[in-house]
């Protein structure tokens, strides 16, 4: 998690943060995980099977999921990234357990709202919601600074994606207006992005990322297809979301 200022934690979500695992960071006065939140709609968008990709050492995930926390709309199943060497990899990870069907992948610390995820299943093929930047500092309480490091994407007249653009900065969305769309990391796949995840070349920053495995998969012909999306898109990826999270939450029980 991003230290940025002095936003402060509970214990829990201190203890949560340092570990790196985002997702069980309790929220609110409450004990349940924000991961239960994120299940929650997946299970409401019709989901009823999860696959967690985690590290080696996952007991914490797995003593709480297996324990105390199973879901009762979903099955929860785990593959093991063995190095923490990318998104790419931690999709191709799972290969085993997407077999030949559609899936959707997410991350852990990012909550959508259960009609996205909903359009996003249904759709014929490969997918993702594309957001305004109004949307998203509206709806989600993003600052418009830190929306224009989004990634954004560029489509077809037919709303089909053509590239990702990976922090293209202000200058680039101030250029496109309001005809801007924002990529907020939820997909659906089908079994092509494995090759394309396996192919992949490492990214400037040294690893297999996600979006450039999409790239060379549109490259290779796969069609992925865009929507417009609206709703809050909560985020734990810096400290000073917390309180935002913790306040949009109060008072709702995740039911997974």
């Amino acid at each position: 998690m991003k230290q940025d200022g002095d936003a402060p934690l509970t214990a829990g979500q201190a203890a949560a943060a340092a570990a790196g695992a985002k997702g069980m960071m309790p929220i609110g006065a409450g004990t349940r995980p924000f991961l239960d939140y994120v299940l929650s709609a997946l299970a409401d968008a019709g989901c009823t099977s999860v696959c967690f990709v985690v590290a080696p050492d996952h007991d914490a995930i797995r003593a709480y999921y297996d324990g105390p926390g199973k879901p009762s709309r979903l099955s929860i199943e785990y593959a093991v990234q063995p190095i923490a060497n990318g998104t790419a990899r931690a999709v191709q990870s799972a290969r085993a357990y997407a077999g030949h069907d559609p899936f959707l992948v997410l991350n852990s610390d990012n909550l959508y709202p259960a009609p996205v995820l909903r359009t996003l299943i249904a759709l014929e093929g490969p997918g993702l919601p594309a957001y305004a930047i109004d949307s998203l500092v509206e709806e989600s309480g993003f600052a418009r600074e830190r929306v224009v490091g989004f990634a954004g994407i560029e489509v077809d007249e037919h709303g089909r994606l053509l590239r990702i653009v990976e922090k293209p900065g202000r200058e680039y969305y101030e250029a496109l207006g309001p005809r801007a769309l924002i990529s907020m990391n939820v997909w659906k796949f089908d079994e092509r992005i494995f090759d394309a995840c396996r192919d992949v070349p490492l990214s400037s920053r040294g690893e297999y990322e996600l979006p450039e495995a999409v790239g060379l998969a549109v490259a290779r012909g796969v069609h992925f297809q865009t929507f417009r999306a609206s709703g809050p898109v909560l985020d734990l990826s810096r400290r000073s979301d917390v309180a935002l999270v913790n306040a949009r939450l109060e008072g709702l029980e995740p039911r997974p």
